[in-house]
């Protein structure tokens, strides 16, 4: 009977997520990885995509990909460094801020804040139970991209790897 609690409790943790994702892309027009690319620009303007790629822990290729639909939909733009024309620097756009401002807080950053409230110890159960899981299902291998997103295949954001 314990085994169904546990999945109960897995299901419930993905169906949020998804659930939550939809909802910012619905809303919003972005799916999570880019609110937290957006995000990421907006914090520390005038980065490159490669130190973005690094912040997000994702490849650069993965990242490029992400960066590009945003650019499309005209929430950041690319410039040219002055000091160095072979590096280009991305800048937020008006309505990519406000986006960024209007968008609620991400379930993952939720969970953060609250992990982190909890003590050492409980955190270190928390942590073993589930790589055990993990351990469990022989998932070792599978990526770990630390975006939690159901929704990335509406636009390919879908080949998260770590980079």
């Amino acid at each position: 009977m314990r085994s169904k609690r546990i999945l109960r409790a897995i299901r419930r943790l993905i169906r949020s997520t998804s659930q939550h994702s939809r909802q910012i892309a619905d809303q919003y027009g972005v799916t999570v990885p880019q609110l937290l690319c957006l995000q990421i620009v907006v914090e520390h303007d005038g980065l490159s995509a490669g130190e973005v790629s690094r912040e997000m822990d994702l490849s650069q290729s993965t990242c490029v990909g992400i960066l590009d639909r945003l650019e499309k939909k005209g929430l950041l733009q690319r410039e040219r460094s002055r000091k160095d024309r072979r590096m280009v620097l991305l800048h937020c756009t008006p309505e990519g801020k406000a986006i960024c401002k209007q968008t609620p807080t991400l379930l993952q950053d939720r969970l953060t804040r609250e992990l982190n409230r909890l003590p050492d110890l409980e955190q270190e159960g928390i942590a073993a139970a589930l790589e055990r899981i993990v351990d469990i299902m022989n998932l070792q291998g599978v990526d770990a991209a630390p975006i939690w997103d159901n929704t990335e295949s509406l636009d390919d954001d879908a080949d998260f790897h770590r980079g």
